[in-house]
C-alpha cells in the first residue's frame, strides 16, 4: 500500500477516490448533444481538461457555446439535470485501487479532509451512500473553491502547511495546494498526461 507521509491529507474526490471523471464527461456530453455533436465534443473536452472546476462555472460557458441564453434559472436547470444524471453513476463507479483500504486503515492515524468541486449537499449524500463520510474530519464542496477551502482548514484546525499534503488529479487541485504552500501528490490518469509532464511532484497511479 502507498505511504503518504503527512499528518494531514486534503483529498480530492473525482479521479482520486472514485474513477468518476468519465461519468461526468458522459453527462455533460449528453446534456449538450441537442445543440450538435461538435458542441457536445467541445464541452466534453473542456470538462476533461478542467476536472477540478465547478459545474456552476462550466455551465454558463457551455450554454454560450451552444448559443443559448444564460440566466440563473437556466443554469440551475442544467445543474439539476446534470446532478440527476451523475449522482447514482458516481456511487456505482469504480473505486481507485487501494483508496478504500487506505482510508479505512489510516483515518485514525492521519487527519483527512475532503475538498471537491461537487456541490456540498451532493457530495455529502454520495459519501453517506458509500459509507466513508466518517473518515473525513470535514467535507467542503462547491461553492467554496479549493484554494479557499484549504486556507480555511489550515486556520480552523491550526495546521502547519509543512505537515499537510493535497492529493488531486487536476490543475485546480495543484493550484489550491501551491497557493497555500501545501505539498502536492498527483494521481496519474489518462486525462492528465499534460499535467504529468508539467509538474515536478510525487505521482501515484493508485494506492496499492
Amino acid at each position: 500500500m502507498v505511504n503518504i507521509p503527512a499528518k494531514v491529507i486534503f483529498w480530492d474526490f473525482d479521479g482520486v477516490i472514485k474513477d468518476s471523471v468519465e461519468v461526468k464527461s458522459d453527462a455533460f456530453e449528453l446534456l449538450f448533444l441537442p445543440f450538435g455533436e461538435k458542441v457536445a465534443k467541445k464541452v466534453r473536452q473542456h470538462h476533461e481538461e478542467n476536472c477540478g472546476m465547478s459545474r456552476f462555472e462550466k455551465i454558463p460557458i457551455y450554454l454560450a457555446w451552444a448559443g443559448q441564453e444564460s440566466t440563473n434559472r437556466i443554469e440551475d436547470q442544467y445543474a439539476n439535470k446534470f446532478s440527476q444524471l451523475v449522482k447514482q453513476k458516481i456511487i456505482g463507479s469504480a473505486w481507485v485501487d487501494g483508496i478504500k483500504e487506505y482510508l479505512q486503515e489510516n483515518y485514525h492515524k492521519q487527519q483527512f479532509f475532503l475538498i471537491t468541486a461537487t456541490p456540498q449537499l451532493e457530495i455529502e449524500y454520495i459519501l453517506d451512500q458509500l459509507k466513508i463520510k466518517s473518515y473525513f474530519q470535514k467535507i467542503i464542496g462547491s461553492p467554496t473553491n479549493k484554494g479557499e477551502a484549504i486556507e480555511g482548514l489550515l486556520k480552523e484546525y491550526d495546521i502547519n502547511p509543512v505537515h499537510a499534503i493535497m492529493v488531486g488529479d487536476s490543475t485546480s487541485d495543484h493550484e489550491a495546494a501551491e497557493s497555500n504552500h501545501v505539498a502536492f501528490v498527483l494521481r496519474r490518469t489518462s486525462l492528465n498526461k499534460e499535467l504529468q509532464q508539467k509538474l515536478n511532484c510525487k505521482m501515484v497511479k493508485n494506492f496499492l
